[in-house]
């Protein structure tokens, strides 16, 4: 019906500046060669740096009513969206919930998210900082990495490769969150962000191996973030 699903590649952002590629950029592109008579909307899509999942919809009426469901299912306690990370690092427990408030902060000319432990009601209220949760169950491990099933509760810009630093396995390609992560004598634990400043993620040469990448190749590794699944009503 008015709905249509596409799989969108790392690196492409939803919007964009005029003169950049992005998805919306190529919705009318798009209609034209489906022969479809009506503009098409984004009912759901993962952020710029994630792959996976985007829902695309020729009706406002049912864009509106899917948005208001997935904000409603997450109200209720439900976990209607669904992603799949590789994570360097397998976590301790096979299965949990990540709870962190979160929020934006000045560093130097740019802004990043960090974690609040424990946030108080103050910022809360004023929402300065936002109260996250993530379920995350790992599906699979080896050779010092993980693929995992996660499913946010909540709705914060990276929260899910924030909360996954939290856990100290990053995800496979964060280059923006995972120097956070810092071992000694192969032993990880966490760096506040002010004492990490963002950089190519580093990898062991055994991994980078099994890869086969070389370390000038590293930044251009994606993020290994994909949205898998939406379950609608």
């Amino acid at each position: 019906g008015a709905l249509l699903a596409l799989s969108k590649p790392p690196g492409l952002p939803v919007l964009g500046c005029p003169e950049e590629l992005s998805l919306s950029g190529l919705l009318p592109a798009l209609r034209r060669r489906l022969g479809l008579c009506a503009e098409l909307h984004v009912v759901k899509a993962p952020a710029r740096e994630c792959s996976g999942l985007v829902l695309l919809s020729s009706c406002h009426r049912a864009t509106e009513r899917l948005q208001h469901f997935f904000t409603d299912a997450r109200q209720r306690g439900q976990y209607p969206v669904t992603y799949r990370a590789v994570t360097v690092g397998v976590p301790a427990e096979a299965e949990g919930e990540i709870r962190s408030g979160l929020r934006w902060q000045q560093q130097g000319d740019s802004a990043m998210v960090v974690p609040v432990p424990v946030p108080g009601p103050r910022s809360l209220a004023r929402k300065e900082v936002k109260s996250t949760l993530t379920r995350y169950r790992v599906l699979g491990a080896a050779g010092g990495c993980a693929l995992l099933q996660l499913q946010p509760r909540t709705a914060f810009p990276e929260q899910l490769q924030v909360h996954l630093t939290l856990l100290l396995c990053p995800a496979l390609g964060d280059h923006q969150h995972s120097s956070r992560v810092g071992r000694v004598l192969g032993v990880p634990f966490l760096l506040p962000p002010e004492a990490a400043p963002t950089r190519t993620q580093v990898l062991d040469e055994e991994l980078l191996g099994r890869l086969e990448l070389s370390p000038q190749q590293l930044r251009h590794l994606p993020l290994h973030l994909h949205l898998q699944q939406l379950v609608l009503p």
